[in-house]
């Protein structure tokens, strides 16, 4: 990766996180970048990735891994302990395509961190298709976004290129697996990594402390 500027060196730390939506563990990585852009000098912008690029625009069938009475998996009891519910039965796998252009509308707005966190409890909490306009803009209205302009993006497309681009250049650089981190053009760490791991990195990197 080509070195930061001194330019960029000078202001937060872009950290790019490579996720999908229908992701699992993005949704534990978001929860903890959540936490590093708190508390330290971290900028971060959401990188749309696609899992599963042969899933149709329509979504498809998917068999639940886990029953209702089995025990607790390791993923879940993280996701507990990390305030997220996962919601076993799901039987529908989405396209997530239109969920990323929603995204880049709500990084526009600034409210990308709490769009993509009401987009993650819908798919995996509330078990909707968020393949869907209608579970979008509920999403979005959640995260406090102008609902009608985002229905408007969504409808039109207005962001599906920039998405398709992104997707490609996460495929080109080589990502094979999500979440990806990308520290400043210098450091990149696949998984959902715990607190601790990213605090080590954030030290490594000479990244401050947010002040107060």
């Amino acid at each position: 990766m080509p070195a930061m500027s001194a330019e960029a060196a000078a202001g937060p730390m872009q950290v790019l996180m490579i996720s999908d939506f229908v992701c699992p563990w993005c949704y534990l990585g978001l929860v903890e970048i959540a936490r590093v852009e708190r508390e330290y000098e971290v900028d971060v912008r959401h990188v749309p990735y696609l899992l599963d690029p042969a899933t149709p625009p329509e979504g498809k069938p998917r068999r639940p891994m886990t029953r209702p009475g089995d025990p607790p998996t390791a993923m879940e009891l993280r996701a507990e302990a990390a305030g997220i519910r996962f919601t076993r039965g799901r039987e529908w796998t989405s396209n997530s395509v239109l969920a990323h252009e929603g995204a880049e509308f709500a990084q526009e707005a600034g409210r990308a961190r709490e769009y993509a966190r009401e987009v993650f409890r819908a798919y995996f909490t509330e078990l909707e298709d968020i393949g869907k306009v209608e579970v979008l803009l509920r999403a979005g209205e959640r995260a406090g976004l102008d609902v009608a302009a985002l229905r408007e993006a969504l409808e039109a497309h207005v962001y599906r290129p920039r998405v398709l681009e992104a997707v490609g250049w996460t495929r080109e650089a080589g990502v094979s697996g999500v979440p990806t981190f990308v520290f400043g053009e210098r450091f990149a760490m696949s998984g959902a990594q715990d607190a601790a791991v990213f605090d080590t990195v954030m030290e490594r990197l000479g990244v401050p402390r947010r002040a107060g």
